[in-house]
Parts: C-alpha cells; structure tokens; sequence
C-alpha cells in the first residue's frame, strides 16, 4: 500500500524561494504548472512503489499482483484498481487545497503472506526502497544538472525553473512517501516489514492477531499523527546531508 498527504507543496530550505504556494482562486499559470509536475510525480512515483511491491511478490511465489498486470511502470493498470485514490482524489485536493492526497494497492495472496512472511516483509519493503532509489535518483540528477550548468533560476524571482522544480518534487515527494510507509503500523508497509525480523511462528501469530482485529483505520490515524510529529526532522536531515553543498 502506499498513501501520501501532505498539506501543501514541498519546501526546501535551500531554495530563495519557498517552493509552497499561497491560495490563488484564480488558479494562475504558475500553480497550474506546478499542479501538473506534482501530478505527474505523484502519479510515477506511485506507480514504481506499487510496481515493486508486484515484482518482489512474484519473485517471492505470489502471481496475484503479475496476474493482475502491476509488473509494469504503466501507470494504467495501478489506475484501473485505484481510480479515487490515483486520480480523483489527488486533484480534487489540489483544487481544493493546493496539496495532494493520494493512495494506491497492489493485491496480494493471504495464504501465501502466511506461509512466507518474511517473503511477504520483504514485499513490503520494496515499497519504500523504490521510494528512496527514486528520491536519490533526483539528488544525483540535481547536483549533475548544477555542476554542469543545466539548472537554473528565474532571474528575476529566484525560483527554480522547470527541470529544477521538477528534480526539487521527485525528492520531496518520495522521502515523503518512502518514510510514511516505512511507519511500523498497519496497514501501511512498515507494519508487514517488520515481519523480517520475527521468526516464522511469531510472525504467523503476529499475522493471525491483525486478521483477529479491525487495526487499519486505527493504524492509519496512528500513523498520520506520529508523521506529524517526527517528519519534519527526517526532512530537514535529509536535505542537509543529500542537497546542502548544492542549494
């Protein structure tokens, strides 16, 4: 599963410009474009985590996802299963609220996650790792581009110009997405992941207590409020240590 909330558009302390925008009722050009490089980002970053979930499953015994056509960074099939949460939601959001909210799911196997659950974590995990090789993608892209003189600023307003924009997104957008779902709760990945670190019968046990009760509205809740809390330091490390000597 991956889900994204986010109350506006990243920021990047590095940037002379904020890269959130204010409301605009009228919709100008410039959130508009920024809305479509936001949807566009959302829209692949969402589709390689739901894609890696498919692959490790079917590399670990588990067809359901494959058969359902996720093996792929085509975005249509992801779609086709979560419409609302792919595209109806995310820009109604940003309609409404200049942020995003979106969710995505690849299927799987019950019985086959209960035979094999350290299969099933690493599964899981794949999610989030697809998250961070896209987020550090988007860092060896922003420093190559800087180096080599391709990215540049508005020189009038100092804000990123589209290619940088875009890189400054891709980064935002998948720390955020890959560390959210890394949260050890149900139902976001975090919480299957840990099954990698159980025995075999304690991770059937721990399985056959989560099917025993209703945990994933409780566990989303949970988790959105303890993101809120220590998000905003895993940001502000990250971006020191990955774009500092380069914005």
């Amino acid at each position: 599963m991956s889900a994204i909330g986010k109350d506006g558009p990243p920021g990047c302390k590095y940037c002379r410009e904020p890269l959130r925008f204010q409301f605009m009722p009228d919709f100008s050009p410039e959130l508009l474009a920024y809305g479509f490089v936001w949807y566009v980002a959302f829209l692949f970053s969402t589709t390689c985590h739901e894609a890696a979930h498919a692959l490790v499953a079917k590399l670990g015994g588990d067809e359901t996802a494959a058969l359902g056509g996720q093996v792929t960074l085509n975005p249509v099939p992801h779609i086709q299963r979560e419409p609302w949460g792919m595209v109806v939601i995310p820009i109604l959001s940003f309609i409404f609220t200049q942020g995003m909210i979106g969710w995505a799911s690849a299927p799987f196997d019950p019985s086959w996650q209960r035979r094999h659950p350290r299969r099933a974590a690493l599964m899981a995990l794949a999610g989030p790792t697809a998250n961070y090789t896209l987020m550090l993608l988007a860092v060896l892209g922003l420093r190559v581009g800087q180096s080599m003189g391709w990215l540049h600023r508005d020189p009038v307003t100092g804000r990123p110009e589209l290619a940088m924009l875009t890189l400054l997104v891709f980064f935002s957008l998948n720390l955020l997405l890959g560390t959210f779902n890394l949260l050890p709760v149900p139902p976001l990945d975090g919480g299957t992941g840990i099954m990698l670190f159980m025995s075999e019968s304690r991770a059937q046990g721990y399985l056959d207590w989560l099917r025993g009760n209703s945990f994933a509205m409780l566990g989303l809740v949970v988790g959105l409020l303890l993101f809120r809390y220590f998000y905003g330091p895993v940001e502000n490390f990250a971006t020191d240590l990955l774009l500092r000597s380069q914005f």
